[in-house]
């Protein structure tokens, strides 16, 4: 009789949790209060708790209940549905909905409405709904931010007419910028597994007040997906398994994860793995762009090949491999640590823009090998936060993260016997402390301090391609070289009235840059680099809603780039006849930025966003002609090349339009719309101005979406405007292998559209389809500045199983 009463009891106890349903936001997985569920009729009704549950045991097993709630789109299920989805229901936000919470700021959670600096946000479900190939994609893909690439490994983005070490990026509040980011173009995106992402948040314009030095014309936040825990202490174990297939590059991509949860700690493991051959370009546009030949190199004899498929981009193709391991320990509702282990390593992939650089005598090619090695990215972090009713704080955050980086360029010109290898590692630790205060009535103050330390490891060697002997060559970099910095800073926000918001922040920053000069390749005419630079940079600003659906928004920043070792010690070709060569005698470039926006809800039907903006950047670090040892020219990997320095001696400036439109016509018809006008100015030596290089074209896409509960399409143009020969950065001019050639001969940037669909099934609550057709018209283009042309007509297939 015993036993028979504890099975009963443990039956009734079973079955009644499992009429208690949980309701969460599908990107944040946070619970949802006050849901409003019923049935058709209505005559039954349910409201979440505080906790986001609900008791379902009025609803009967097959009923049709409709889940509603203001901030979020209506959702339809049965209470079968839900119990074999593990008791969990997870809603979407309503895309019009200004209470989007974003960290990007302050680093700690705030409404974005409340904010003055431009934030765009792609959460999880619209980067699935994208499927990217790499992070360099996703970006693009927002329509907002415009992205170049050299080759298909890669991607660099351009935001504001600023890039590569202009820009900051980083993944779980950890900035991936290193000593060595140059200011040619950055691949490290690529990095990031889109798979893992949980959101991103981009910050327009100056983030230096949190986030330091290179923060000048934008941030790239990258947060990763958190493990889950169990409702109860009973064991959830959950996952993810992903398929895609392009057919313009032959990809084929799979993913997996896994997560193991109790009730106060929780593991996720995540593996991806992507195998992308040669990119076949489009059949409609400029013939220049075509591969006509290639060098093939058989037993050390180059020889040029006629390439029999011209459109085929020889040889662009690579693998990658991308791990993540995280641990979530939380004792209780005060403390929780975080623990995150990423490795991402690619296979070599070539440089594809110096594969097509014509010979010196523009009779044939002037490289035969010219690759990347292996791209490698570690990073161990580990985050400690505790939410609570501190003296000082209402939260802490304690952050310390190591990374390593490893990278190589390896180059042979043709029918040269010596492959040139140059190897870098960096090995970088950053520790953060951050702390959030509420208690003072109307004011919020964040404030923080960090400290960053970068070794460089940078060696070279000369290989001999049919003998196989290695001898040393110059390294790219001071070998042992470090970077330093040390900042505080102080963000404030203050609420002034119930529709008026001040926001306003202060950083100090010092810098220190230690290197040595190795004098066996070069006669240096300095031993050492010995930098020591402090940088003040503040912000100031208001979010204003004078009517509730009407918002302006007024914005002061500065921001600031210190030397790193990339501008104090690299020697390098930066293009055909030049060298670039060390400078020990630099300071950080600043930069002055103002910027107001508008926001117009109209009967959350329409919203139209503008922004205008306008930087100035002062004492800008730039490649100039420069005197080495009293000479303006030496002989560099053969050739006589024109000597030249990165130098504090340039100012520019940049400004632009940002305009956004979202309409939603109808439940399931909306429209959507971005258009980003930008124009950079640079001056020259001589006082004249040019063009500035990373401005980007006008580009832009409009959008037309449909979707109901199961299925998500949407037809989309995406497209560039002209730049013409006399509106190309000088830098570029120079650049006639990856231009198109006008009338007169001269190098420029066409424009260009793509027509695309993609579309997104749910064929069960576990299985979801997706197709998509990109370029449908075939268009040959290449991207402003970049050496790889453009993706020709794609279809691409991806399916995936949640359990």
């Amino acid at each position: 009789m015993y036993k028979f009463l504890l099975v009963a009891v443990f039956l009734i106890t079973a079955f009644g949790n499992a009429q208690q349903i949980t309701v969460l936001d599908e990107d944040s997985g946070e619970t949802i209060p006050n849901v409003a569920v019923f049935n058709k009729d209505k005559s039954k009704i349910a409201l979440t708790d505080l906790e986001g549950q609900f008791d379902a045991s009025i609803f009967s097993i097959k009923e049709r209940l409709i889940l509603r709630h203001i901030g979020y789109e209506e959702f339809k299920t049965t209470k079968s549905q839900m119990q074999r989805q593990g008791q969990k229901v997870y809603l979407i936000m309503k895309a019009q909905q200004l209470d989007e919470v974003v960290m990007s700021v302050s680093k700690w959670e705030q409404q974005k409405k409340d904010i003055p600096n431009r934030i765009v946000s792609l959460d999880a479900r619209s980067i699935a709904f994208t499927s990217p190939q790499t992070s360099a994609d996703l970006l693009q893909s927002s329509g907002k931010v415009f992205v170049q690439k050299s080759q298909l490994g890669g991607g660099s983005p351009m935001i504001r007419g600023f890039a590569t070490n202009r820009l900051l990026l980083s993944v779980d509040g950890v900035r991936m910028n290193n000593a060595i980011f140059r200011g040619g173009n950055v691949q490290n995106v690529i990095s990031i597994d889109p798979f893992t992402i949980k959101n991103t948040e981009i910050i327009f314009g100056p983030g230096s007040v949190i986030y330091g030095s290179d923060a000048i014309g934008g941030v790239m936040n990258f947060y990763t997906k958190k493990p889950d825990l169990s409702q109860n202490d009973s064991l959830l174990v959950q996952g993810n398994v992903n398929y895609r297939f392009a057919s313009a590059n032959s990809e084929n991509t799979v993913h997996a994860d896994i997560n193991f949860g109790k009730k106060h700690w929780s593991s996720l493991t995540s593996v991806s793995y992507n195998s992308f051959q040669d990119l076949r370009m489009g059949s409609h546009g400029a013939d220049s762009y075509l591969r006509n030949y290639f060098v093939q190199t058989t037993n050390g004899v180059d020889e040029l090949v006629s390439n029999g498929s011209p459109q085929k981009q020889v040889t662009t193709g690579y693998d990658q491999i991308n791990l993540m391991q995280k641990l979530l320990f939380k004792p209780n509702t005060k403390w929780d640590l975080n623990l995150g282990a990423y490795y991402s390593e690619t296979s070599d992939f070539s440089r594809y823009d110096r594969l097509i650089r014509p010979s010196r005598d523009g009779l044939g090619l002037r490289s035969a090998e010219w690759y990347y090695g292996p791209q490698k990215w570690f990073m161990g972090n580990a985050q400690l936060q505790k939410k609570g009713n501190g003296k000082v704080y209402d939260g802490l955050k304690l952050g310390l993260a190591y990374q390593h980086f490893e990278e190589s360029r390896n180059k042979r010109d043709f029918k040269d016997l010596v492959l040139n290898t140059t190897m870098e590692k960096v090995d970088a630790v950053n520790l953060n402390i951050d702390f959030e205060n509420k208690k003072i009535g109307n004011f919020k103050l964040y404030y923080g301090g960090e400290y960053i330390f970068n070794n460089v490891g940078s060696n070279g060697f000369d290989t001999n391609i049919v003998t196989d002997e290695k001898i040393e060559a110059a390294s790219r970099y001071p070998d042992g070289s470090t970077w330093q910095s040390l900042a505080g800073y102080l963000n404030g926000e203050y609420k002034a009235k119930p529709n008026f918001t001040l926001m306003s922040g202060l950083r100090y920053s010092h810098v220190w840059v230690d290197a040595v000069f190795d004098d066996k390749f070069y006669d240096f005419p300095f031993e050492t680099a010995d930098l020591s630079t402090g940088a003040l940079t503040g912000s100031l600003g208001f979010s204003w809603f004078p009517r509730e659906n009407l918002q302006f928004t007024l914005n002061g920043s500065t921001g600031f780039r210190a030397p790193n070792i990339d501008d104090v010690g690299k020697i390098f070709d930066s293009e055909p006849g030049s060298v670039v060569v060390p400078n020990p005698n630099l300071e950080p470039e600043y930069a002055y930025n103002f910027e107001i926006g508008v926001q117009r809800n109209i009967k959350d039907k329409i919203i139209l966003k503008g922004t205008a903006y306008y930087t100035y950047l002062v004492d800008a670090l730039v490649r100039r002609d420069f005197k080495y040892n009293g000479v303006s020219e030496i002989e560099y990997d053969g050739e006589i090349s024109n000597v030249q320095a990165i130098q504090n001696a340039a100012k520019a400036y940049v400004y632009g339009f940002e305009f956004g439109l979202e309409a939603y016509l109808t439940e399931q018809w909306s429209l959507s719309s971005n258009l980003t006008l930008t124009e950079g100015v640079e001056e020259e030596e001589d006082g004249s101005e040019t063009p500035a290089r990373h401005a980007a074209p006008t580009f832009g896409d409009f959008h037309v979406i449909w979707k109901n509960q199961r299925l998500r399409t949407d037809l989309f143009l995406n497209y560039n405007g002209e730049i013409a020969s006399n509106e190309l950065a000088m830098s570029e001019q120079s650049k006639e292998y990856i231009y198109a050639l006008d009338v007169k001969g001269k190098p420029y940037a066409p424009s260009w559209y793509t027509l695309n669909f993609r579309s997104q099934y749910d064929i069960t609550n576990r299985f979801k389809a997706s197709v998509s057709l990109e370029n449908i018209t075939d268009q040959r283009y290449r991207t402003y500045s970049s050496g790889i042309v453009a993706p020709g007509r794609n279809i691409i297939l991806g399916i995936g199983y949640h359990f």
